[in-house]
């Protein structure tokens, strides 16, 4: 059984414009290209096609894995969650009690995660220390060489 994700409409539009174009025109461009390796001779030698063959493999796994996302997903309506805690689509500043560096990062679904832009998600080990808390409280995050702690300040909808 599949875990339901939670995406804004953006983060799911993304998603089915890569599953769609994954189907439409990769799929079709890869079954090309093994025609065209399969037309240069005797297939037990012939290196282009057996590439062709694990490239087709490598996109219907994405295209598979994309599908099973798709299928479980459900957008998120925001203005129905609780504005005082720290959930999906939240975007939490905190500030690290070992060395006080504060951070701003939005809580997003696993695929919609971007570090650089200050999206991580709900399913990393920061992600699921900051749920569910308030400004005020104290996340405690594991990580391999013991606990973190980090203060929240801030918790908003931005």
């Amino acid at each position: 059984m599949s875990k339901v994700s939670y995406y804004t409409k953006e983060g799911l539009k993304k998603l089915t414009d890569e599953l769609n174009q994954l189907k439409d025109i990769e799929r079709p461009k890869a079954s090309n290209d093994i025609a065209e390796a399969r037309d240069k001779g005797d297939l037990s030698e012939n290196a282009e096609y057996d590439a062709a063959k694990e490239a087709q493999g490598m996109l219907e796994m994405r295209i598979s894995k994309l599908e099973e996302i798709a299928s479980s997903a459900r957008i998120i309506d925001e203005s129905q969650l609780d504005d005082s805690k720290a959930l999906i689509h939240s975007t939490v500043k905190i500030k690290n009690q070992m060395n006080g560096m504060e951070m701003v990062y939005k809580l997003v679904a696993q695929s919609e995660s971007d570090l650089a832009s200050g999206k991580i998600s709900v399913d990393s080990p920061i992600g699921k220390g900051l749920l569910g808390k308030e400004v005020g409280d104290v996340a405690e995050v594991e990580v391999p060489n013991g606990i973190m702690k980090f203060d929240v300040l801030e918790v908003s909808r931005l």
